[in-house]
């Protein structure tokens, strides 16, 4: 009789706990990542969904999806809008196809110089607001910017600065990144990651745009172009946090509070721990004695600035929006003395 009761109770317990958990979560939504499991950033993706669900009491659940798992890379944005996906963590400039001001205010090239610069655009210079502008029309609502941080520069000759990009054969993506290094002097050209390396070292070229410094570490890329410049001058993508307008409108102003704390507490986060990372790298790397690591004056960064800003006013000639993101962006800046 007793063992009977006991495991009576112990199957009511269960039943009532079971009960509890699925009353206090109440609301569950999918995301996508762009980055794929295992990697460290999908692996700071994943303690947010955590972090957002001890926040609520256990009311909201994220599941996080990584790269590929429903839709490509450059399509959670449709499948978000068409409630495939309730809403994705990804590099904002996937989506520049549909309209150029994607791709400009997710990587502005030469903008910034540390992570929480675009954090305090995004915050106090407009850069929120602007980005709603943005997906909105889409069907999506841009909760809030995190980043991988600011990349580094692998190079096999020494760069001081802006003169030294002169004739450089460098590699670095289509599209915006390479139209402001030759508008520098540089001579880019378009390589796939995968021949990075071997181009270095069989002298294709001398430098290249390609990673933050630990994994160029990692990948032994300094061991072939051991001048390095570091923090970096030029790079640093926009990854936003966005979800359903109409699942976003629908939540109380509390999980909305929830939601925006969250994933700004997430984005300090990851940029504290890959950064952590990239000077672990530095350190053992300076250890090894066959590196060099130059790191850009602030007015050599200006100047690479003010070379791309002309590039920027081509992109914002080629939509409403991306004019709209120019005239932000370029205004934050000299309000700020980042630019005259």
């Amino acid at each position: 009789m007793l063992k009977s009761f006991t495991k009576l109770a112990l199957t009511a317990a269960a039943t009532l706990a079971i009960a509890s958990a699925a009353s206090a979560q109440e609301y569950s939504f999918k995301f996508q990542s762009s980055d794929p499991a295992g990697n460290p950033n999908f692996e700071l993706q994943q303690e947010w969904t955590k972090a957002i669900n001890e926040k609520t009491d256990g009311k909201v659940e994220v599941e996080l999806l990584p790269v590929e798992s429903i839709v490509a890379h450059n399509e959670t944005q449709d499948a978000i809008a068409a409630g495939i996906l309730d809403g994705h963590i990804t590099d904002t400039s996937y989506f520049a196809g549909k309209d150029a001001a994607f791709g400009l205010i997710a990587n502005p090239v030469g903008a910034w110089s540390d992570p929480q610069e675009m954090f305090d655009f995004m915050q106090k210079g407009g850069g929120k607001e602007l980005m709603n502008e943005l997906v909105e029309p889409y069907g999506l609502h841009f909760i809030g910017a995190t980043t991988p941080g600011l990349e580094a520069f692998v190079s096999k000759v020494p760069l001081e600065g802006v003169d030294d990009l002169q004739g450089l054969k460098m590699r670095a993506p289509e599209g915006l990144v390479q139209q402001v290094f030759a508008a520098a002097g540089a001579s880019p050209v378009n390589l796939p990651g995968s021949e990075v390396f071997t181009s270095l070292d069989k002298g294709v070229i001398d430098a290249a745009d390609y990673s933050v410094f630990s994994t160029n570490q990692a990948q032994g890329l300094n061991d072939v172009a051991t001048h390095p410049v570091y923090p970096g001058f030029h790079s640093m993508p926009l990854v936003e946090v966005s979800m359903n307008k109409e699942k976003w409108d629908a939540l109380p102003e509390d999980i909305k509070t929830a939601f925006e704390e969250s994933v700004a507490e997430f984005a300090q986060k990851q940029v504290s721990a890959l950064a952590a990372k990239d000077e672990e790298a530095v350190k053992a790397a300076k250890e090894g004695g066959k590196i060099t690591v130059h790191d850009w004056s602030d007015e050599e960064r200006a100047k690479f600035r003010s070379i791309a800003t002309g590039e920027w006013k081509t992109v914002a000639d080629k939509s409403d929006n991306a004019k709209k993101v120019y005239d932000r962006l370029t205004g934050y800046l000299k309000d700020n003395g980042m630019m005259k």
